[in-house]
Formats: structure tokens, C-alpha cells, sequence
């Protein structure tokens, strides 16, 4: 047997094995992200091994084995974002009134010059919210066109890929810029006037990413959700969290972040909206998101045209109905879950120390 044919048939399952263990090194965490990609090289494997049997022997029949029970895990962590699958959040088809808030978010890639394409979809899709991520001094200055329609603003311009403006047709208040982990890694924490008065809480986010160039392990992406996660279940908040949180819906980390803070993920049962890598169509996972608490449920969400960046821009619209969150399922973290969640605040903290 070739090497190479060893390689196809053992790479797969070993990669859905290793994504077990519980480090949080970039090389390990990582493994969670292209789970699609591994179903499709668990399946490619299995039907080489059909059409081209190997020597019948304990070592291929475990490795074949080993390729279908990986196959099968792959296809249950991905399910849920498949149109196969319940949806968690309620459509909502009624007229846009007061009560409805809709957002965009776009990691825009501080070298991207296509300012005129986000601009364009902004006028096309008028979101109530816009958020703007990697976005510096010359992003700032090229959508200064906006600002006549989006009034209130935060501006966090910065030259380190973690740069974040927050642009509102909506009045703004109790705005916050908070350094929750790290130090030059900056989110905003602020409230939302809607058209009836009402008021709701809304988060942005960008931690850093588990990789060799950015942070050697997952900790302090997990410290920011869990504490964002743990505020908003403190404070029992009507919220919306968005932006790229470099992490994909289906790992843990994301799962226990959606059990702590109680928020909803209205992709379930919809489809995964896979945003990164805009360029590379076989390498793409759902990192940028939004969730939202139970009073919302959702209009219309989409993945939005490329921009020249290396995320597609997502889209959401909700209609805020508070008298009817009961319809809603909420998972809850358990003691156990809230005990996790105050070790990995603690780790990630101690890492940035």
C-alpha cells in the first residue's frame, strides 16, 4: 500500500481525533474549524477504499472503520446548521414597524481598498447597525459618506488588524470601548434605542484567533465570549452579539459561550453561512456571527457579496418581540458549565497577564 493512499485514509479520521483532545494549542483548536472539509475527505476515502480495495487486514479495516464512525461525527457537529435540521429561531414575517433592528457586520481586511463595494451593499441593504471590523484610519476616512445616515458612531481606528468602527441610524447610549482580555484588543458594549422606545443591549466583538501568527492557543478568544456570555446572564440582558469571533458555531468554546449567555443562534436550522475564506471555496466556516436573546426572532439573514476582504459581509434583520420569548428553547449552562467557563476566563486572563 502507497504511502500516499495511507495518507488519504488515515489523515481524515486522525484529524477528527485530535480535535478530541482537550488543548487549547492553535494546532489542536484549530482542527474544529474545517469540520465540512473533513466529512468530504472521510467520504473521499471511503470511496477509494470501495473502488480500489486494498490486501484485506486488520490494519485497513480499522482504518476504514475508524474513516466511518469520523464521517459520522463530522456529519452530527455540522447537522445543525443544515436546512435538515430544526430551526431554533422563529421566522418572523410580519412588516418591518418600531420594533424591528437589522445589522451588518464586515471583517474588511485592513489592506482591502474596496471601500466602494461595503458602501454599496450599506445603500442597498440599509441596516440599522453597521459594523465594521480590521478597519483603520483610511477605512474611517473612505466611509465618511455614511455618516450623514448613520449619526451616532463609535470609532476605534487601529493599525493592528483589530481596528472596529460601530455605525447606528439609531440613537446610541451607555456606549462602552472595553479591553476585556487584552490589552489592545478592543470590543464595544453599548445600548440601542429602538424606533419604540425601547432598549437593547448589544455587543461587539473581535478576539484573537488560535493561530501561529496571532495567539498560541484558544484561551483568550474563550475568555472574551465566556465573559460576554456571563455578563449578559447576570444581568438577565435582551441582547445581540455580533461580529468575527474567530471561532466556528459548532466548537465548544461557541456552544458553551450559547449556554451561558443564554442567546440564540438563528443559523440552526438555516444553513452555516460560511464567511471566511471569501477566496478559497473548499476552505470556508462560519466565523462571523450573530446571536441574539429570546425576545427576537428572526426577518431575513444572508451572506453578502465579496468586497475584496477575505470574509463575506453577513446581514441579519429581527423583529423584537418580547411577549413571546416562551416559544423560544433556551439551552443553560449547568453548575458544571459555569464552573468550566470560570476556569477558562481564569487561563485566558493568566495567558495575557
Amino acid at each position: 500500500m502507497s504511502l500516499l493512499y495511507v495518507l488519504i485514509l488515515v489523515v481524515p479520521a486522525l484529524a477528527t481525533a485530535l480535535a478530541f483532545m482537550p488543548s487549547s494549542h492553535w494546532t489542536i483548536r484549530s482542527l474544529d474549524f474545517p469540520r465540512i472539509q473533513i466529512a468530504v475527505l472521510c467520504l473521499a476515502s471511503l470511496i477509494i477504499t470501495a473502488l480500489n480495495p486494498p490486501t484485506l487486514g486488520w490494519s485497513v479495516l480499522f482504518v476504514v472503520m475508524a474513516n466511518l464512525i469520523a464521517l459520522t461525527y463530522q456529519l452530527y457537529k455540522i447537522f445543525p446548521y443544515t436546512r435538515l435540521a430544526k430551526t431554533e429561531v422563529l421566522s418572523n414575517h410580519v412588516p418591518d414597524d418600531d420594533r424591528t433592528i437589522s445589522l451588518l457586520s464586515s471583517n474588511v481586511l485592513t489592506p482591502n481598498r474596496r471601500s466602494d463595494a461595503l458602501i454599496a451593499l450599506v445603500r442597498q441593504y440599509k441596516p440599522d447597525l453597521l459594523l465594521t471590523l480590521e478597519s483603520d484610519t483610511w477605512w474611517q476616512n473612505a466611509l465618511t459618506s455614511l455618516e450623514q445616515d448613520y449619526p451616532y458612531r463609535v470609532a476605534i481606528p487601529l493599525d493592528n488588524l483589530y481596528g472596529m468602527h460601530l455605525y447606528s441610524r439609531l440613537e446610541l447610549e451607555e456606549t462602552e470601548v472595553l479591553y476585556r482580555v487584552e490589552e489592545d484588543i478592543p470590543s464595544i458594549r453599548s445600548q440601542v434605542i429602538l424606533r419604540s422606545g425601547e432598549k437593547i443591549r448589544i455587543y461587539c466583538l473581535h478576539p484573537t484567533p488560535p493561530s501561529p501568527t496571532e495567539s498560541e492557543t484558544s484561551k483568550p478568544r474563550d475568555a472574551e465570549l465566556l465573559l460576554v456570555g456571563k455578563q449578559i446572564r447576570k444581568l438577565n440582558e435582551t441582547a445581540l452579539v455580533f461580529g468575527d469571533l474567530n471561532d466556528v458555531a459548532w466548537s465548544y468554546s461557541t456552544r458553551l459561550f450559547k449556554k451561558v449567555s443564554e442567546l440564540l443562534d438563528a443559523r440552526i436550522g438555516r444553513g452555516m453561512f460560511n464567511t471566511f475564506h471569501a477566496h478559497y471555496r473548499f476552505l470556508r466556516w462560519p466565523l462571523d456571527h450573530i446571536f441574539q436573546s429570546a425576545e427576537f426572532q428572526i426577518k431575513h439573514m444572508a451572506k453578502l457579496p465579496d468586497i475584496g476582504s477575505d470574509h463575506f459581509p453577513i446581514y441579519a434583520k429581527f423583529q423584537y418581540c418580547p411577549a413571546q420569548e416562551d416559544l423560544h428553547e433556551v439551552e443553560t449552562a449547568d453548575a458544571q458549565e459555569m464552573t468550566q467557563a470560570d476556569e477558562k476566563i481564569a487561563e485566558g486572563r493568566q495567558e495575557t497577564e
